[in-house]
């Protein structure tokens, strides 16, 4: 297993450092980057962590027409918080949406935790924020063992808030989110109820430069397709440079890194005949290895827009339907590993955004959950990569494909 994770981190290595256009040598050899050691189980959940991202993805894809962001990886930290807590058939229902086994909490949590404590620190040249907390009405505890779990393994810190004092329980919850997320998300609750036992949280920042950085003078604005058929107009960025990139009978694919390739876009743009959501279902059906294992480096004619993207959703539908209805069911939900006063969740919602510039990405998410109480109810060759048409990205941990973010960009419609 090392040797192939070893094989695997050279060939990402390879492929993100055919050019050196730009970059400081020295600054280089001091941020050289280093994959994540995983272990084997590590490993297999984090292509169980994918699968469970694009199968979020593609659900996502469908309910919505407008343009979107997501962090599946920061709902698979909320919903490891929010499955430390459940017991039963709560607790396997979980576990199956997420892809694990029932009997593999323990790995799980220490997974997360391993996450945690070295994706932060790939590359010195990306500012990576991951945050955990509880919010807890006073006078409703929650269980001692559940609190040294979650400090445990999600590094969360647990916080009691009088619940009757709306105002300012608001202001501190959404104050948290606002400061985790580098004040792009300022807020993500409207007001907090009595009938809540505890509010879950799990904030992802990112923040870094492209490796090759778009020169701003050739931004321009430019005719972009709608899914449609419209016309709109947007600033398109572009630049001629050397990518790892590959190609299928639907669709084009380009790899963007950052900083020191420890993280990269991956910009999925339709061919003709294609849509969005035919790349979405080909990557819950097939996984992206192929975005790795596929992708050789060539000539890029680069034309990609730039673009902010701000979104807002409800869970419990789709978390319901991915399999996990117990849990939104005040009858049915098993939540007593977390508190004997713990009956079902109320919601679950991410709140995410993300700007595109010559410079690099900017992205936060913060996933959010409410608690309530149990008294409550190739060869070498130049290609052509025109986005400007709608198209999918993803933004990954390089030698292992996790998926931080994931979106769609259909021209700001």
């Amino acid at each position: 297993m090392k040797s192939t994770l070893l094989w695997t981190a050279c060939a990402v290595l390879m492929m993100t450092g055919t050019s050196c256009e730009g970059l400081n040598p020295g600054r280089d050899r001091e941020n050289a980057y280093q994959p994540m050691t995983l272990t084997t189980r590590s490993a297999e959940f984090i292509e169980k962590g994918n699968t469970f991202s694009f199968d979020l993805l593609e659900r996502v894809n469908a309910v919505t027409e407008e343009d979107y962001i997501i962090s599946p990886l920061s709902l698979q930290f909320l919903l490891g918080m929010i499955l430390d807590g459940a017991r039963n058939e709560t607790a396997a229902e979980i576990c199956q949406v997420l892809g694990y086994g029932s009997g593999e909490m323990d790995a799980v949590h220490a997974h997360n935790l391993s996450l945690l404590e070295q994706l932060p620190g790939l590359d010195k040249q990306t500012t990576l924020n991951i945050a955990n907390a509880i919010f807890v009405d006073d006078g409703w505890p929650l269980l001692d063992s559940y609190k040294a779990e979650v400090g445990k393994y999600y590094q969360a810190t647990v916080s009691n808030l009088d619940f009757s004092q709306g105002a300012y329980s608001l202001k501190v919850i959404n104050g948290w989110c606002s400061k985790q997320t580098a004040g792009m998300i300022p807020k993500v609750l409207d007001e907090v109820s009595e009938d809540m036992l505890a509010y879950l949280l799990n904030a992802l920042y990112f923040k870094s430069q492209w490796r090759a950085k778009f020169p701003k003078s050739a931004t321009a604005d430019q005719r972009f397709t709608t899914e449609s058929g419209a016309a709109a107009e947007v600033k398109m960025m572009r630049q001629v440079h050397d990518y790892p990139y590959t190609e299928t009978e639907r669709f084009q694919a380009v790899r963007l890194p950052y900083g020191n390739g420890a993280f990269s876009m991956v910009v999925l743009l339709p061919k003709a005949g294609a849509e969005a959501a035919d790349i979405a279902a080909d990557l819950h059906q097939n996984g992206a290895g192929f975005l790795r294992s596929d992708m050789y480096t060539c000539e890029v004619d680069l034309w990609l827009p730039k673009f902010e993207t701000k979104f807002k959703i409800k869970l419990n539908d789709l978390l319901s339907e991915m399999g996990m209805p117990h849990s939104f069911d005040g009858v049915q939900a098993d939540f007593k590993a977390m508190s004997d006063y713990a009956l079902c969740l109320s919601f679950v919602q991410q709140d995410a955004i993300i700007k595109v510039d010559e410079e690099g990405t900017e992205a936060a998410a913060v996933s959010s959950a409410g608690m309530m109480k149990a008294t409550a109810v190739g060869p070498e060759r130049r290609v052509v990569f025109h986005a400007d048409h709608p198209f999918l990205y993803l933004i990954t941990e390089s030698a292992t494909g996790a998926v931080l973010f994931a979106g769609r960009y259909g021209g700001g419609q």
